[in-house]
């Protein structure tokens, strides 16, 4: 567990592809300014791990909020609550449908406004132009990006990745800079308009956050950057991505 900020903690979890390669996965830790805490979505916590949460937060008595952010990112959501089972549990659409006899908040996160029941402690955002849910469910680009408003730390699933080397490698090879995901292009709607509303977000989204220093990244690591290089990794991978939105440009206009 690193503790990023005064009152922002982030677990790095394991998730292996086929079994393999581990691409990594999160949970972040939030503190309240009365103590309280805020979980954003769940890993799976070894012994160490999950000791070091239990003493940060009383046992879990003094996590108040659990809120699971991305539609796909559902193998610990029922071990995450068995930890904090007092906490009032937020997730997806997709959160509700797949875990029906969990005791969900009303509201799917993807659809919350301004003044959500995280306000005091977030700002959120969710990409326009792809869907939130594809069809085919290998594509796992869109999520509620989360900015905890007093650190300006990003907790973010998959939209963006950070890309690191595994193992001891990862001391040799730096911590690659924010790329988008790589099924962009499986994940825009098939309809015109769709690439420019992405690209319109991402541009917006860079301005509104743009004094974020620190990205963590579900896949797979946690991205520090300078004053200003949040702005500047965001138009960098949109840039990277220019030739997946030209060529839906050309499909659908």
């Amino acid at each position: 567990m690193e503790k990023l900020a005064d009152t922002f903690w982030n677990i790095r979890g394991v998730h292996r592809v086929g079994g393999i390669l581990d691409i990594g996965t999160q949970m972040s830790l939030v503190q309240r300014s009365d103590g309280r805490f805020v979980v954003i979505d769940g890993c799976g916590l070894d012994e160490s791990k999950r000791a070091s949460v239990m003493k940060l937060t009383d046992n879990g008595e003094r996590v108040s909020a659990v809120v699971n952010v991305h539609p796909f990112h559902t193998l610990h959501v029922e071990a995450t609550h068995r930890l904090f089972p007092g906490a009032t549990l937020h997730g997806t659409a997709r959160h509700h449908k797949l875990a029906p006899a969990l005791p969900w908040s009303r509201e799917p996160v993807e659809e919350w406004n301004d003044d959500h029941p995280l306000a005091d402690l977030f700002d959120l955002s969710v990409p326009d132009g792809v869907d939130f849910v594809s069809a085919d469910e290998r594509v796992h680009v869109a999520s509620v990006l989360v900015r905890h408003r007093q650190t300006g730390i990003v907790h973010v699933d998959d939209t963006f990745n950070v890309i690191a080397a595994p193992g001891f490698l990862r001391r040799v090879f730096p911590v690659s800079s924010l790329r988008m995901h790589p099924m962009l292009g499986r994940a825009l709607q098939a309809e015109a308009g769709a690439a420019d509303a992405y690209a319109a977000w991402a541009r917006a989204l860079a301005a509104d956050w743009a004094d974020t220093r620190i990205v963590c990244a579900a896949h797979s690591a946690v991205r520090t950057m300078p004053t200003g290089g949040f702005e500047e990794e965001v138009a960098l991978a949109l840039e990277k991505v220019r030739s997946t939105l030209d060529r839906h440009r050309a499909s659908y206009g």
